[in-house]
């Protein structure tokens, strides 16, 4: 199958803050809008289905990123499952994200994708992880986390605040859950999602960041974007929800690469290292098509006042404490804290090249986290 070329754009730094993000051609084949929030699957548009197995290499030693071979098309399904509760059902929308309308809070019994997440095991499968986000936005709509796996000793943060779970912060205002799209690391036991959570009558970008031991949530960290919350160069930068909502048509987030396409692990999160140990000079590998979102508002194109530094990266100029990768769907994330503003990275990664970062960046005076 032809691989589909993506649009080209160019670079732009906004402040100091750098994002990017891809708009795909009109040939690529847009996710499935589901049916009122039912799941969806998707692949890249146009990868090979077939042929012999390549391998892919990501800028860390070099800068410079090669792919080859064919492969397998992967034939995992984007999507999350339901979770059903009291007071209403959480659903999860088309293949590149959710729309979703919860009326409860779920109940965490039975196995994965039946209802809830299973916490009889220490398994830490895509289901797994895919059914607890969904009870957990059904859960803070319904402003109880009582039926959530939490560990007795759960760190939460909220715009680098530690809060209690389900009583204070986002959790006594949010509504349902509007969108979400999600890395899930089954290595490490953790997701990271970007979302647009309805607080009143104003919808809020918001980062979210689970992390497992023994089917137990022991950390979140949520970055919820306020009015006022996020400036550049002083003055107010305004949020774009619609347009992080929007993304899915030409990104397909959660699509899965297919296999001569993907990505490592390793390689994913190597890209997201670099990039900001080496920030401005640690951009990469972006295809010519990139652009980025700043809490969904697109300043700009890709390569303009950036540039790509050969070898390894030298220096620590962006401080993190959180670098994974969900290699199945070529998603890859960052936690870190820049220039007074607490702040969540997604980039779409596949056959070696970047086509897609949004970052959820929310004012504070640190993470509340570890940052080195």
């Amino acid at each position: 199958m032809k691989f589909a070329r993506l649009s080209s754009r160019s670079i732009l730094i906004c402040g100091a803050s750098f994002i990017l993000l891809a708009a795909c051609s009109s040939d690529a084949p847009k996710p499935s809008a589901g049916n009122g929030g039912s799941s969806g699957t998707g692949n890249i548009a146009g990868a090979p289905s077939q042929g012999s197995a390549g391998s892919s290499a990501v800028a860390g030693s070099s800068g410079s990123v090669s792919s080859s071979g064919g492969g397998s098309a992967g034939a995992a399904t984007a999507g999350s499952s339901n979770a059903t509760g009291a007071g209403g059902s959480g659903g999860s929308g088309g293949s590149g994200g959710r729309t979703t309308g919860v009326g409860g809070a779920p109940s965490i019994t039975g196995g994965a994708g039946s209802g809830g997440a299973s916490t009889t095991s220490g398994a830490c499968s895509r289901e797994f992880l895919k059914s607890t986000l969904t009870a957990y936005f059904a859960a803070l709509a319904a402003h109880s986390a009582s039926g959530l796996p939490l560990a007795d000793a759960v760190k939460a943060t909220e715009n680098g605040k530690t809060i209690m779970v389900g009583q204070e912060g986002l959790w006594k205002t949010a509504g349902a859950v509007k969108y979400y799209k999600s890395a899930l690391d089954t290595d490490g036991c953790n997701t990271a999602s970007e979302a647009v959570v309805p607080e009143g009558n104003t919808d809020l970008p918001l980062a979210l960041r689970l992390k497992f031991v023994g089917q137990k949530i022991t950390e979140i960290e949520t970055i919820a974007v306020r009015a006022g919350d996020y400036k550049v160069s002083g003055s107010n930068y305004p949020s774009k929800p619609e347009a992080i909502i929007a993304s899915d048509a030409s990104v397909m987030w959660e699509a899965p690469v297919p296999a001569a396409m993907r990505n490592t692990p390793q390689e994913l999160s190597a890209w997201m290292s670099k990039y900001f140990k080496a920030f401005p000079a640690g951009v990469c590998n972006t295809d010519a098509s990139c652009k980025r979102l700043e809490n969904g508002n697109s300043p700009g194109g890709c390569n303009l006042g950036a540039s790509c530094q050969s070898g390894d990266a030298t220096g620590n100029v962006i401080k993190s404490h959180a670098i994974f990768a969900d290699a199945e769907t070529g998603i890859g994330v960052g936690f870190d804290y820049f220039m007074g503003n607490t702040d969540m990275h997604l980039f779409k990664m596949y056959g070696g090249k970047v086509y897609a970062v949004h970052a959820v960046l929310g004012a504070a005076d640190t993470t509340g986290w570890d940052d080195k």
